[in-house]
């Protein structure tokens, strides 16, 4: 079993059905995906952008990564319908604890000039978005085979509908938020 899902079994849940004031066990907030994706828009003239893309969102994930494809073509940006531009992976259960003990605990530290997450990029709905400027942060990427530094998105999505109770969970998995200002 993965570290972060038994402190959440022992530990978190009953710390937050206190802390929320909550009766019921099942209405404990809990963390049922992670998305990560990762947008390659030079991949319209080049299609071998996004295998390598592919390959390195599939080792920082630990799971299979697959191509994202345009919805509609937007002649602007000479985009076709169908033409792939990035690759996503979800991820859930264990897999998804391991994902977020490296995220939290390996790949946020090493981020350069860290000041903590915003505590404002909630959704409404309980869900967590946070943007990656360089995927070498994780330890998984070997800096001598990268043809390019790429950002990415994780979204962390909770059962929870409230931003304050969702929030309240990440803050006991330890995510290191800023504090909010108060003026």
């Amino acid at each position: 079993m993965s570290r972060l899902l038994e402190e959440y079994k022992n530990n978190i849940k009953s710390d937050l059905m206190t802390k929320l004031n909550l009766k019921n066990v099942h209405e404990v907030p809990k963390i049922e995906k992670i998305t990560l994706n990762m947008g390659i828009g030079e991949a319209k003239d080049e299609s071998k952008l996004i295998d390598k893309a592919i390959e390195d969102l599939s080792l920082i994930a630990g799971q299979k990564a697959i191509k994202t494809k345009a919805k509609k073509a937007i002649s602007g940006f000479k985009i076709r319908a169908g033409m792939p531009l990035g690759a996503m992976v979800t991820l859930r259960n264990k897999i998804m604890y391991e994902f977020l003990d490296r995220l939290i605990n390996i790949a946020i530290p090493r981020i350069r000039d860290f000041r903590g997450l915003n505590p404002n990029s909630f959704d409404g709905n309980g869900n967590y978005s946070l943007g990656i400027k360089e995927h070498i942060i994780f330890p998984e990427i070997n800096f001598d085979k990268i043809d390019k530094v790429r950002g990415l998105d994780i979204t962390i999505c909770t059962s929870s509908n409230k931003n304050e109770e969702a929030l309240t969970l990440l803050k006991s998995f330890n995510m290191p938020f800023k504090e909010k200002n108060i003026n």
